[in-house]
C-alpha cells in the first residue's frame, strides 16, 4: 500500500507540473496583479487562496484541506492587509528636531511628524553612519529577533542583517526566546540541538506506539503554523492519533485545546507549574529502586549515570528524589507517579515533550532529565519509543519528502566602507589587520537574545553564557525589522526603559504595533501578500514549493523591505546598492534564482520520477509542487542508527554517547546548573514559603494568533472578554475573588499590571491562572496595560548561567475585580500626529 501511494503522489505531482499550454506563449512570468479573480499563496498558516474583488481581496480560504480542525488564521488576509497600518513614513517629533539631543524617555508618548521617504532614507543613513564613526559598529544593535517570514527572498531580518553587515558589521543575538534554554543544554546531552530535528515519523509511532504522553505541549493549537508554511500534516496525524485506541496521557496544568480534543480518550495529570523535574525524578527514583529500567541500554549507550545515582537516591543531600518527595512538590499523587513510571516502562512508549516547560527558571534540567528518564526506559532508537521535542512544532514528524529545496537571500558578510565607498568584504582584504578586526568586532559582542534588555541598559557589564565570557556593548543604535519585541520581551516595563536608553531607534513595521510606537523613524512595509515570493511548506517534510504570488498592489505607499534597504544602501555609500542587491537584482530575478536551486536538483535526479519546468512556466500556473516521501522517511527512527551501532554512528558529545552526566558543564562550575539533571526551586513557585503573590502565571501560546500576529484581526472578537485578552482562572479559586466570568480584572505584581477578561472554567487548577501571549501592549503613559500583556508581568532573569533563556512561564501575580470604569483601550490605534489606515 506504501509503494502504491508513493507511486501515486509522483503520478500526481507529475501532472501537476504538465504545462496546460505551450510554452512558447509564456514571455516571462507574470508579475500583473489580478484584479479579479482567484490568487494562490502561501504564509505561516498554509496555503491560501485569495478571492479578489475590484483590486480588493474579498475572503481567504485554505488552498487543501487535509485535517477536519478548522484553522482560522487562514480567514484573516483582507484584515491583515487593511487594518491598522502605518500610512505614511513617520518621524518622532524630538528626534526629528534635534537627532542629536532626541529626548528618548518621550519614546512610547511623543508626537509623530509625517516625511517624505526620501528624507527618510537620508536621515537614517546619516545617523547610523555617524553612529558607527563615533562608537564603533559595536554600537549598533539589528538583532530584529521575531517570528521568521514565510518567504525565501522578503525576509526582514536577513534583509535587515545583510545591510547591517555590508555597511560596518553590527551587535547580533544569540540563541532565540522559543527554546533558549534546551538548545543550549541538548547538545551537551545528545550533541544535537534536537528541539528543531527531524523526529522519528508519525507513521512508526501509529504503527507501534502503544503509549503517547504529551508532556506540557498543545499540538492543537500550535499546529496551526509553521516556520515556513505548514503543510497540515501534524493536525491530521493527532486526528489518526485519536482513533488509534492508544494510551494517551496529557500532563499540563492546564486542559488546553488538545485536551479538549482528545477528551475521554486521554487521561489528565496535572502537576504544578514548573515542577516537572521534580516529578520525573520521583519515576527515575522509582524505576530505579524496583529495577525496572534498562540497564543495559545504561551501560552501552549512556555515561555518568553512576554520578547521577547518588543524587537521584539521596546519599549526596540526604535527599532521596522518591516519588513521595516528589509529590510533595509537584502535587502529584505518590500512587500516579509510580503508575506512570510503570506503564511507560512496561509499553513501547513515545515521550512528546513540548516546550513550554523549559522556558521557566532552571530550563535546561526538565529536558535533559526527559532524556535520561527516557534512557531508563531502554527505548531510545527504537521504533515507537524515546523522546521527541518537535511534535507539536511545524508538524515535526512528518516523513520528509524527497525533491528540491529552495535557497534564499542570506546575510552576507562584513563589509568595509571608507570615505564614503564601498571597498568590498573584509574577509577578502588578505593581509588587512584592520580588516580582520572589523570582522572580529561583532560576534565578541554578540548576546543571549532573552538578555537584549539587560544588555542595553547595562554597557559593559560581563555575562557568564555556556562556558564563556560575554561583554554587554554600548548599544546606541537600534534598527529592528520584523519583529514586536516590546511585547515578546519579558518585563515590559524594565524592557521599555531599556529601549529609551539608545539614542536612535529605527523600525520597519506593517502596523503601529507597541514596537513600532516605540522608535525613531518607521518606515511603512508591505505585508506577505503585497509582494511576490517562494516558500517550502513542511520544515521537516519540504512537501511543497509555493508560488507567494503578490494579492493586491501596496498599500498606502509601502515598500517591500527589500527595496528600503536597497535605498540605504544607495544612500550610505556609493558601490553598496549593487553588493546589497548584487549588481541589480530584481524581486524576480532572485525568485528565478531560488526555484532553479530545486529545480536544477529535481530534474538531475531521474529517480525521482519527476520534472519541474521552467520557473515562467511554473510561476504563470500558480500552482505549489508537490513532492513525496520516501518508503525510508516513512520509517525513519530518531537515533535508530546510534542505537545499532554507538561507536560507527556515535552522537556529537565529547563521550559520543548520551551524557546524564557532563564532565564539560562539572568544569564551569555553575551554581544555578549542576553536571546532572537536578531540581532546583524557581524564583517565585506556589510551593515557596513566603510567596509574593497567590497565583502562579502560565504564558502559553495564543490558539488564535501567531505570538502578536494577528492580534489586529476580528478573530481577536471571538476571544476578547470586556474587550480585553482573556485571563484563565478556576471556577473555585475566582469565586473567592467574588470574580464572574465576563468580568474585567487587574492583574498584577512588581513588575506591573494589566487589565484582562475573566474566563471561569475548570480546565485549570486551583492556584494557576493563564493568560496568552502576544497581546499588544498598550501601558504607554500610565504603565497599566489594557489589552492585557502578558510580558507586563513576568520575570527578566535567565534560565541559568548556562543558557541564558527566558523564564516567562515563572512568575505569580495576584489578581482582583476591577473598579471604576475601564480605561479605553488604545493598543490598536495609530499614536498622536499619525492617521489611522
Amino acid at each position: 500500500m506504501k509503494t502504491n501511494r508513493r507511486e501515486f503522489l509522483k503520478l500526481g505531482a507529475a501532472l501537476s507540473l504538465a504545462p496546460m499550454l505551450p510554452s512558447n506563449l509564456f514571455a516571462g512570468p507574470n508579475t500583473q496583479v489580478i484584479k479579479n479573480g482567484e490568487v494562490f499563496t502561501a504564509a505561516h498558516w498554509g496555503m491560501l487562496k485569495a478571492t479578489v474583488k475590484d483590486g480588493k481581496i474579498i475572503s481567504s480560504k485554505p488552498y487543501q484541506t487535509l485535517s477536519k480542525i478548522p484553522n482560522p488564521l487562514q480567514d484573516t488576509m483582507a484584515d491583515l492587509v487593511y487594518k491598522t497600518r502605518i500610512t505614511a513614513p513617520m518621524a518622532r517629533k524630538s528626534y526629528l528636531e534635534n537627532p542629536d539631543s532626541p529626548k528618548p524617555e518621550l519614546r512610547g508618548i511623543d508626537e509623530w511628524v509625517e516625511v517624505k521617504y526620501e528624507d527618510a532614507i537620508k536621515l537614517v543613513a546619516r545617523e547610523l553612519k555617524k553612529t558607527r564613526e563615533q562608537k564603533g559598529m559595536q554600537s549598533i544593535f539589528a538583532g530584529s529577533y521575531g517570528w521568521y517570514s514565510s518567504g525565501k527572498l522578503h525576509n526582514p531580518r536577513i534583509l535587515l542583517h545583510r545591510f547591517m553587515n555590508l555597511s560596518g558589521g553590527f551587535v547580533g543575538t544569540l540563541g532565540d526566546y522559543s527554546t533558549g534554554a534546551s538548545q543550549v543544554i541538548m547538545p551537551h546531552v545528545v550533541g544535537s540541538i534536537e528541539v528543531y530535528e527531524q523526529q522519528t515519523s508519525w507513521p512508526v509511532v501509529l504503527e507501534h506506539s502503544k503509549v503517547v504522553v504529551l508532556w506540557g505541549m498543545n499540538p492543537i493549537s500550535t499546529l496551526r503554523i509553521a516556520w515556513s508554511s505548514t503543510d497540515d500534516q501534524g493536525l491530521k496525524y493527532f486526528e489518526q492519533l485519536k482513533d488509534s485506541g492508544k494510551e494517551i496521557i496529557i500532563i499540563d496544568p492546564l486542559w488546553s485545546e488538545t485536551g479538549k480534543f482528545f477528551g475521554d480518550k486521554a487521561k489528565w495529570i496535572t502537576p504544578r507549574p514548573n515542577t516537572d523535574t521534580a516529578m520525573m525524578l520521583g519515576m527515575a527514583h522509582h524505576l530505579y529502586t524496583t529495577g525496572k529500567y534498562d540497564k543495559e541500554f545504561i551501560a552501552n549507550y549512556t555515561t555518568g549515570f553512576d554520578k547521577f545515582l547518588p543524587y537521584l537516591l539521596g546519599k549526596s543531600d540526604k535527599t532521596p528524589k522518591s516519588a513521595k518527595w516528589a509529590s510533595k512538590i509537584c502535587g502529584i499523587k505518590e500512587s500516579v507517579i509510580k503508575n506512570l513510571a510503570e506503564t511507560i516502562y512496561a509499553n513501547r512508549t513515545m515521550l512528546m515533550s513540548g516546550w513550554a516547560m523549559q522556558r521557566a527558571h532552571h530550563g535546561e534540567q526538565p529536558h535533559w532529565m526527559l532524556v535520561t528518564l527516557a534512557s531508563m526506559l531502554g527505548q531510545i532508537g527504537l521504533p515507537g519509543g524515546g523522546f521527541g521535542l518537535s511534535y507539536h512544532y511545524s508538524n515535526g514528524g512528518a516523513p520528509t519528502c524527497a525533491g528540491g529545496v529552495l535557497g534564499g537571500i542570506n546575510a552576507a558578510s562584513i563589509g568595509i566602507v571608507e570615505n564614503g565607498k564601498y571597498k568590498g568584504l573584509a574577509s577578502q582584504a588578505k593581509g588587512d589587520e584592520s580588516a580582520q578586526s572589523w570582522l572580529n568586532a561583532g560576534t565578541d559582542y554578540a548576546f543571549p537574545v532573552a538578555r537584549v534588555a539587560e544588555a542595553i541598559l547595562n554597557p559593559g557589564k560581563t555575562l557568564e553564557h555556556n562556558g564563556t565570557k560575554i561583554t554587554y556593548p554600548d548599544i546606541d543604535f537600534i534598527y529592528w525589522a520584523g519583529g514586536n519585541p516590546i511585547t515578546q520581551h519579558q518585563d515590559v516595563n524594565t524592557n521599555i526603559k531599556a529601549w529609551r536608553r539608545p539614542r536612535t531607534v529605527v523600525v520597519n513595521e506593517i502596523y503601529w504595533t507597541p514596537t513600532a510606537k516605540m522608535a525613531d523613524i518607521v518606515f511603512p512595509v508591505t505585508t506577505q501578500y503585497e509582494r511576490n515570493d517562494l516558500t517550502m511548506t513542511g520544515d521537516y517534510s519540504n512537501q511543497n514549493i509555493a508560488p507567494m504570488k503578490q494579492v493586491v498592489e501596496k498599500q498606502h505607499g509601502a515598500k517591500d523591505d527589500y527595496q528600503i534597504f536597497s535605498d540605504l544602501s544607495k544612500a550610505y555609500a556609493d558601490g553598496l546598492v549593487e553588493a546589497f542587491t548584487e549588481g541589480g537584482k530584481t524581486e524576480m530575478d532572485w525568485l528565478e534564482e531560488f526555484y532553479n536551486v530545486a529545480a536544477n536538483a529535481v530534474n538531475a535526479n531521474t529517480a525521482l520520477g519527476i520534472t519541474m519546468p521552467k520557473f515562467d512556466e511554473w510561476w504563470n500556473k500558480n500552482e505549489p509542487t508537490t513532492f513525496a516521501p520516501t518508503l525510508e522517511s516513512e520509517s525513519w527512527v530518531r537515533m535508530a542508527e546510534f542505537r545499532e551501532d554507538p561507536i560507527l554512528n556515535a552522537l556529537g558529545t565529547p563521550s559520543g554517547l548520551i551524557e546524564i552526566y557532563s564532565d564539560t558543564i562539572a568544569a564551569m562550575n555553575y551554581d544555578d546548573c549542576a553536571a546532572h539533571p537536578k531540581w532546583f526551586e524557581p524564583v517565585e513557585w506556589l510551593g515557596m514559603k513566603n510567596k509574593p503573590a497567590k497565583f502562579h502565571l502560565i504564558t502559553v501560546h495564543p490558539t488564535d494568533r501567531l505570538h502578536s500576529q494577528q492580534n489586529n484581526t476580528s478573530l481577536r472578537d471571538n476571544y476578547a472578554i470586556a474587550n480585553r485578552e482573556p485571563l484563565l482562572i478556576n471556577t473555585k479559586d475566582a469565586a473567592k475573588l467574588g470574580i464572574k466570568n465576563g468580568d474585567l480584572v487587574r492583574v498584577y505584581n512588581a513588575r506591573g499590571e494589566v487589565l484582562a477578561g475573566a474566563e471561569v472554567s475548570d480546565d485549570i487548577i486551583l492556584g494557576v491562572v493563564r493568560l496568552r501571549e502576544g497581546a499588544w501592549y498598550d501601558g504607554f503613559g500610565d504603565g497599566l496595560c489594557k489589552n492585557g500583556c502578558a510580558n507586563t508581568l513576568t520575570i527578566d532573569i535567565p534560565t541559568s548561567k548556562l543558557a541564558n533563556g527566558n523564564i516567562s512561564h515563572t512568575g505569580l501575580v495576584n489578581i482582583e475585580k476591577y473598579k471604576g470604569t475601564a480605561p479605553e483601550l488604545t493598543a490598536f490605534k495609530a499614536p498622536k500626529g499619525a492617521k489611522n489606515s
